[in-house]
């Protein structure tokens, strides 16, 4: 996929922001092989959120117990007493720690990581760059996604613009709650717009991240105007997946110019370790993910409307 449109100003390669993860040679967020960059922070609270590392701005201590030695080094080396060792385990006192980073350089087992550092627009951009000829040959890109990119717009419009530059296609994942001028500001230098609707009842939507979806739904209308949107719905049993719901989406989105693809992702349990790992309670443990018979039953529910209906992202 080519650049929607050329750059008008010079991106600011020094900018910089808060990445947990790139990850390379991804199908599953836009077309072709593509370079995803997860950014931190998000506005919303999904209880299936897979993401958990995401959610808060600032980097993060995370903790993989199954590696730990017990050996100690890590709490001598803290300065702010926010390790323990008690029988044996070792324990994070998360009030106390400020993410000094004394204790990850004596933790030779690598139990204790940071998640999340501050990278410069060029730093990311050279990542990008390594997967160039994959872009080329399956019409691949970079996509900007999270958390959610609109709580580093500075970082994500620069990003975003280098991308333009250096002629790679661009694609942005977001959950849509922003105010629009933000928005906005991104797609200057976006292609493809991977919009989530959870759920259209707003006492519903509440429940099930936090907040109202109004500006939700506001800014779908607004975005669609303008770029390429594809409709993406979490489907997670026992919350948003009655197809009472899935025909109010596709309603809606039939009103929603340009859009023709629906996507359709099912729940899984491959996040439940990170919250562990983040001393994070995992609400839906009990949850199983959807079975298939139930996706292929919603997808030809959407379809029906006249999208064409992906499983998957």
């Amino acid at each position: 996929m080519r650049s929607y449109r050329e750059p008008n100003i010079s991106p600011n390669l020094h900018a910089t922001g808060t990445v947990f993860n790139i990850q390379r040679y991804s199908i599953h967020d836009g077309p072709g092989i593509r370079t995803v960059v997860f950014v931190k922070g998000c506005p919303l609270h999904c209880i299936w959120c897979d993401n958990p590392e995401g959610q808060k701005r600032r980097p993060e201590l995370v903790f993989f117990r199954d590696r730990c030695f017990a050996c100690g080094l890590c709490v001598e080396a803290c300065p702010r007493s926010a390790l323990l060792e008690e029988k044996g385990n070792i324990e994070i006192l998360r009030d106390k720690c400020d993410l000094c980073g004394a204790c990850l350089p004596v933790c030779y087992s690598g139990a204790l990581q940071q998640i999340g550092r501050t990278m410069t627009v060029k730093e990311v951009i050279r990542e990008v760059e390594k997967d160039h000829v994959f872009y080329e040959t399956s019409d691949g890109g970079m996509t900007v996604s999270g958390g959610e990119p609109t709580m580093q717009p500075t970082f994500v419009e620069a990003l975003l613009s280098a991308a333009h530059e250096d002629g790679v296609s661009t694609a942005l994942e977001t959950c849509g709650e922003a105010e629009w001028s933000v928005l906005r500001g991104l797609l200057e230098f976006t292609d493809l717009v991977l919009f989530d609707i959870k759920a259209m009842d707003e006492e519903l939507h509440k429940r099930l991240v936090g907040t109202s979806n109004a500006q939700i739904l506001s800014n779908a209308k607004k975005v669609a105007q303008c770029r390429p949107m594809i409709v993406r719905i979490p489907v997670v049993p026992g919350m948003n997946d009655g197809k009472e719901n899935l025909r109010a989406v596709a309603t809606f989105a039939t009103k929603l110019r340009g859009v023709k693809e629906i996507h359709l992702l099912p729940y899984h349990r491959l996040g439940e370790a990170k919250y562990l790992r983040l001393s994070l309670k995992y609400q839906i443990k009990s949850l199983e993910p959807p079975p298939y018979a139930l996706m292929r039953d919603l997808k030809e529910v959407v379809s029906d409307y006249g999208f064409t209906v992906k499983i998957g992202g």
